[in-house]
């Protein structure tokens, strides 16, 4: 994996000179926000400024979950306002500062992110390849779009080890896994459009 991120790092850097979009994209807990900084870090090095922007500050309002009866789905496609972040990332690519909001696990709530500047935007979030509208209205604003791809054994693990660290018991864990968030997986590894690299993990 490491020298996977490597060899993508020279490629992203190699990418015409000008704002540029990276899409990573894959399952919850397949390793996208470590992919992502690592990516980041590696453009930087290589010459070229880079920012990680996540798609989770995105998620709806609990309260607006709550009003649609979607509380217990959070996290699933219909869950985001894929309308702001359309929005984002056109704006992304006309260059220029653009504002981004981020999400707080803790207090599970969007609060304020950052202000890209930098040339090379490397976005990361499950839902960016999904081929379902109105997430497809994604397709064509990327540079370069990557998919990490995990095995369904290995995510099921993850996923369940994140809830345990949330403090669930281990039955607990694996039903909150297995309601919501591996679906979910499986609906972007089996859901989401070809992409230029597939990397696997785990």
């Amino acid at each position: 994996m490491a020298d996977a991120l490597t060899a993508l790092a020279a490629r992203i850097a190699a990418l015409p000179a000008g704002r540029r979009l990276v899409a990573l994209a894959g399952p919850p807990a397949a390793g996208k926000s470590t992919a992502a900084e690592t990516l980041a870090a590696q453009v930087v090095k290589l010459g070229r400024s880079a920012q990680v922007v996540p798609m989770d500050g995105f998620h709806l309002d609990n309260a607006l979950l709550d009003a649609r009866g979607l509380r217990a789905r959070k996290g699933a496609p219909e869950t985001f306002d894929v309308a702001g972040l359309l929005a984002l990332v056109r704006g992304a690519r006309a260059g220029g500062a653009v504002r981004f909001p981020a999400f707080d696990r803790n207090a599970d709530a969007v609060v304020p992110g950052g202000v890209l500047t930098a040339d090379v935007a490397i976005f990361e979030g499950n839902y960016l390849l999904l081929d379902e509208a109105p997430w497809s209205n994604l397709a064509g604003l990327w540079d370069l779009t990557v998919l990490l791809e995990v095995a369904e054994a290995t995510l099921r693990d993850r996923l369940a080890a994140r809830w345990r660290s949330q403090g669930l018991d281990d039955a607990g864990a694996l039903a909150r896994a297995e309601q919501n968030d591996l679906p979910n997986g499986m609906r972007v590894l089996h859901g989401s459009r070809a992409a230029d690299v597939i990397l696997t993990t785990g």
